[in-house]
């Protein structure tokens, strides 16, 4: 069977280096400071090893979803914090690698690292053009992916390039894989999944399968709307798929039929999410919502349920808040989630979703939690197809 080679199993020596890394990362209001570096932070494993062994290294990544090139989305913003963490190296931005003069590298050093600006300021990128992948890859000898968090898209710099290149999995990308992994494949039971986040129709053929490995799964967040629309009980102001409705009813119906729970809320807090003053009010399911109200985090009754079996768990997976966390009011369901996960210390813990990092990014116990995923839609895709894209490609 046709497997990933990941850098740590092959020796990769004085080569050019093409890395994929994920530096999505947060900015701060005008974009010109970074606000959680957490992504950086988790490819310097690979750059370390990969700096080592006396490769030269091209950083391959995007910012954002830029339409076109713009300022707002540069990656130079990325530079200051990359040489910050490797003193001695000269982390230089290559504008536009198309019209780079060749000799930048060609003659590029050893304690050089290069960083292309943003690759979706291309739109060969989103498409997956093959001319614009053999141009990436005639920067380097070598391809390196350690972007799970983008694995899931179907991007030149992602599935592309390793038509062209010999192709390895990074430390990173190793990491989630064997962590995800785990919790699909082998779990310690019980084990509980939490999802929240705002849409359902994102997360339903998800569900369906945690139908058949999860001992429990607890619903939280926007999408808990819906199964209480399904159930006909009041939402008040608060936004509802109901499109997704039927699909719901047959949710709940599938989790009968199986020896997994699907836990809902019983109460929850209820208020206008823009205002910063006052906290919400607490109603139980099934109690009318007053009109101009919407239903933005879960209540006591609930966190305590929600609490019991997460303290009894021995596998947890946790993707998006639970509420709208930011608003101080209403961040305490989360925080619960968060705190309750970290106290678990028998349970093997994988936390992840843009959201939920974003969360919880600035928390105390967070070396409590055994994985932080880097990513959201591609952990979730993962657990549901056992892939993606990007790791397929690396497969030989």
């Amino acid at each position: 069977m046709k497997k990933v080679t990941y850098i740590d199993g092959v020796d990769i020596k004085n080569k050019s280096v093409l890395l994929r890394v994920d530096y999505n990362v947060s900015l701060n209001g005008d974009r010109s400071k970074i606000a959680n570096d957490a992504r950086i932070v988790q490819s310097l494993p690979t750059i370390k090893y990969l700096l080592k062994k006396k490769n030269k290294l091209i950083l391959i990544s995007h910012l954002d979803r830029p339409v076109k090139r713009d300022s707002k989305n540069s990656l130079k913003v990325v530079v200051g914090r990359l040489r910050h963490y490797l003193p001695g190296i000269n982390v230089k931005l290559i504008d536009d690698f198309l019209t780079e003069d060749k000799k930048t590298f060609e003659d590029q050093k050893k304690d050089e690292v290069l960083l292309l600006e943003n690759i979706r300021f291309y739109p060969e990128e989103k498409n997956n053009d093959l001319e614009f992948a053999k141009k990436l890859a005639k920067l380097g000898d070598i391809y390196v992916n350690d972007a799970f968090a983008v694995s899931h898209r179907t991007e030149a710099s992602i599935v592309g390039i390793p038509n062209f290149l010999p192709s390895y999995g990074g430390l990173l990308l190793k990491s989630e894989v064997e962590m995800i992994g785990e919790v699909i494949k082998k779990p310690k039971r019980p084990l509980i999944v939490i999802i929240g986040g705002a849409k359902i129709s994102t997360k339903i053929s998800l569900i369906k399968k945690l139908a058949e490995i999860a001992d429990y799964v607890l619903v939280g967040g926007k999408l808990a709307n819906v199964f209480f629309c399904a159930q006909k009980k009041p939402v008040g102001k608060s936004s509802c798929e109901y499109e997704m409705v039927q699909k719901v009813r047959q949710l709940i119906y599938l989790f009968a039929q199986k020896n997994s729970s699907i836990v809902i809320p019983t109460d929850v807090l209820v208020g206008d999410p823009k205002n910063i003053k006052n906290g919400g009010i607490i109603k139980r399911i099934g109690e009318d919502i007053p009109s101009d109200m919407s239903i933005l985090d879960i209540g006591p009754e609930t966190k305590a349920k929600f609490g019991s079996l997460i303290a009894k768990a021995k596998t947890i997976l946790w993707n998006g808040p639970v509420g709208f966390f930011e608003n101080p009011n209403y961040r305490h369901g989360t925080d619960f989630i968060y705190y309750s996960i970290a106290h678990n210390s028998d349970a093997n813990s994988v936390v992840g979703g843009g959201n939920t990092l974003g969360a919880i990014s600035k928390k105390e116990y967070l070396n409590k939690i055994k994985h932080v995923s880097t990513g959201g839609g591609a952990m979730l895709e993962f657990i549901e197809n056992g892939t993606l894209p990007g790791i397929d490609s690396l497969k030989k």
